[in-house]
């Protein structure tokens, strides 16, 4: 008996119904919040930092601990790991569904093996250690869960290297099945996952495999009805422009302040991105503000005014144009993702003629493109390319993720990165990341509790 208002998946169209759901794709609490905390691109205000919520303090110090009781959670696994219960229930249950036709089941099984894929692939890079082949099989992973049981009580951690196994056999398993067309775009499509799993090729330094893999996806959005498309900044920025007016308190009405605008998603996941829109006195580095050029529009999603409306010290900027950051798959990093793997394969002219892709939406034409002796120069390109991401990207989470591979990246051996407080004058309040271990987060006290063989982080 069906308990009274409940419903049990029981036709392929109950599965249809469950991957709809926008627990899969809408993260009001979760996301990247605490990515968006610990990239190096950001500083904070003293004065909103000192009272904003513990945790946000301890993001951006790089606190060892930032969960200290067993009652907290953190937002980012009381997402995920529903998510992964959910995908668990399609994967394991519609194939025998019924009302349906085996190939609305394969579909169905494929885009929820695929969706679980990109959430193990954001877990394994918050609380793993980044992928390094001589170290990965030993290196602690993330439990790999493949039952949707809720009485299911034993699991391991495994190792980095399983944990990535299990991500590419996933994704590997599904693209055959992935339609190039679905009704929304926060449905997986065989375009973000080929995208998907040359982005995890390219975590694991194998750009050699990944390159394929990105012109497979750029060639299956190019196919679908309604493909993925990259705003020109150049007209929604000119008078009478989509993005304009300017709001004082908000910036432009771009796809940062619309939650269903997916224009430039190839899949569209999304979080409310209270940090980057001014809570806490976030704010770019100085640093960071000097990467762009004039001519550059992304310079339209910044404020010289922190919430209040008073000027911030020191000419700093705060991002308050993305309200709703997309981390799904945007097409614009699929551009910087092929030109990074072309310039590491020395394929320096294809590199550039990426990059100069997005650039041209992106800033003034007499601006976009890249200089003459930094496009001639595989190494100088490469960390252009990684400033492009920050340039597109800046205060949105995605930073996070390149410090830690770029940690294990020879060609920058050395690299240091660094939180600024700044006060209402004088200098700032510096704080260094301790390399390697604050690159990862510890597991939360209540995960450690119900699995007491796991061993933590450092």
């Amino acid at each position: 008996m069906i308990p009274k208002g409940k419903r049990i998946a029981e036709n392929t169209s109950d599965y249809n119904l469950l991957m709809n759901s926008p627990v899969f794709y809408m993260y009001q609490s979760g996301g990247w919040q605490a990515a968006v905390l610990m990239g190096d691109e950001i500083g904070a205000e003293q004065g909103e930092f000192n009272s904003s919520r513990p945790q946000v303090q301890r993001y951006f110090r790089w606190d060892a601990v930032i969960y200290d009781q067993l009652t907290d959670e953190a937002q980012d696994l009381r997402n995920f790991l529903p998510n992964i219960y959910a995908c668990n229930l399609i994967i394991n249950g519609v194939i025998n569904s019924k009302n349906g036709t085996e190939s609305e089941k394969k579909v169905l099984q494929a885009e929820a093996a695929a969706t679980r894929a990109w959430i193990y692939f954001q877990l394994v890079n918050l609380y793993a250690k980044p992928y390094q082949s001589s170290t990965a099989n030993t290196d602690p992973g993330f439990p790999v869960i493949t039952k949707a049981d809720v009485m299911e009580n034993y699991f391991s951690r495994g190792t980095v290297q399983q944990t990535y196994d299990f991500i590419l056999n996933d994704l590997n398993t599904a693209i055959p099945d992935l339609p190039i067309n679905q009704p929304i775009a926060t449905r997986m499509n065989k375009a973000a996952a080929n995208a998907l799993l040359a982005k995890v090729y390219l975590f694991m330094g194998k750009a050699d495999l990944a390159l394929p893999l990105l012109n497979a996806a750029f060639d299956n959005n190019a196919a679908a009805v309604a493909p993925a498309k990259l705003y020109d900044y150049n007209a929604t920025f000119a008078p009478g422009g989509s993005f304009l007016p300017i709001s004082s308190r908000s910036g432009p009405a771009s796809p940062g302040n619309i939650v269903n605008d997916f224009t430039e998603s190839v899949l569209a996941k999304t979080f409310g991105n209270s940090y980057a829109s001014g809570n806490s006195g976030i704010v770019i580095t100085p640093e960071t503000a000097g990467l762009y050029s004039t001519g550059d529009f992304r310079l339209n999603f910044y404020t010289n005014l922190n919430m209040s409306g008073a000027v911030i010290p020191g000419g700093r900027l705060r991002k308050y144009g993305v309200s709703f950051s997309k981390f799904g798959i945007a097409l614009s990093e699929m551009y910087l993702l092929r030109a990074e793997c072309k310039a590491r394969l020395n394929d320096l002219i294809g590199a550039k003629a990426d990059l100069e892709t997005l650039r041209i939406k992106r800033i003034a034409p007499a601006k976009a493109s890249v200089p003459t002796n930094i496009a001639a120069d595989r190494i100088l390109l490469i960390k252009f390319i990684f400033d492009e991401r920050i340039r597109e990207f800046a205060a949105e989470g995605y930073r996070w993720f390149d410090m830690r591979r770029l940690s294990v990246d020879p060609l920058f051996s050395g690299l240091t990165f660094t939180h600024n407080i700044y006060p209402a004058s004088g200098p700032a309040l510096i704080n260094e990341l301790q390399l390697p271990a604050r690159l990862v987060l510890k597991l939360p006290p209540n995960i450690m509790a119900a699995n007491p063989s796991f061993q933590n982080n450092p």
